[in-house]
């Protein structure tokens, strides 16, 4: 039986795994937050804010600032809706990260913390930086019109599903991996 000192000095190899997968999906969602940076960027290169682009009969590339959240909600509040977004998206990044180092159960769960960090970063850095998100996709059905939306915001609503998914995948036992499970 090795004493517990002895034990302590040397580096756990699991733990020394879990670190380099933690910088792993960090990288993934420092891509994923430089992808939605860099379609926005074109966006704001080439579109002037509140053109509409036609793509197809139910699609539209437009140029859009939403100050608010989704579904512009909050868009009107007079301005103190950024700082409560952006303190929001990176608290909620903070704590998913620390999640991803402490360790996920499913590889469904730690893709799905990864969207969201990514997700939620890429929108923080549009209202820190020009304070509204930039919105480009654009889908309709005649006259009616889905909210504008972007890349970042295609990641937090996937990796939501994908967190719903995952809460009623069967665990080990046959039982619900979710929040909601007994056991």
């Amino acid at each position: 039986m090795t004493p517990p000192s002895a034990s302590a000095a040397q580096p756990h190899p699991v733990a020394a795994a879990s670190s380099d997968r933690w910088w792993l999906l960090m990288g993934i969602a420092a891509s994923m937050l430089a992808l939605d940076q860099g379609v926005k960027w074109i966006v704001a290169q080439n579109l002037p804010l509140g053109a509409s682009i036609a793509v197809t009969e139910w699609f539209n590339l437009v140029h859009v600032l939403n100050p608010g959240a989704a579904f512009s909600f909050l868009a009107d509040a007079g301005g103190w809706q950024r700082h409560v977004l952006t303190v929001l998206g990176v608290a909620v990044s903070v704590v998913l990260a620390g999640l991803l180092w402490r360790g996920v159960g499913s590889p469904v769960e730690r893709v799905a913390y990864v969207g969201l960090i990514g997700g939620a970063l890429g929108n923080v850095v549009d209202r820190v930086r020009i304070g509204a998100v930039i919105d480009y996709l654009d889908l309709h059905w005649r006259d009616m019109h889905w909210p504008a939306f972007n890349l970042a915001d295609i990641f937090i609503v996937g990796s939501a599903a994908l967190l719903v998914l995952a809460a009623f995948r069967p665990g080990p036992n046959g039982q619900q991996t979710g929040q909601g499970s007994t056991g």
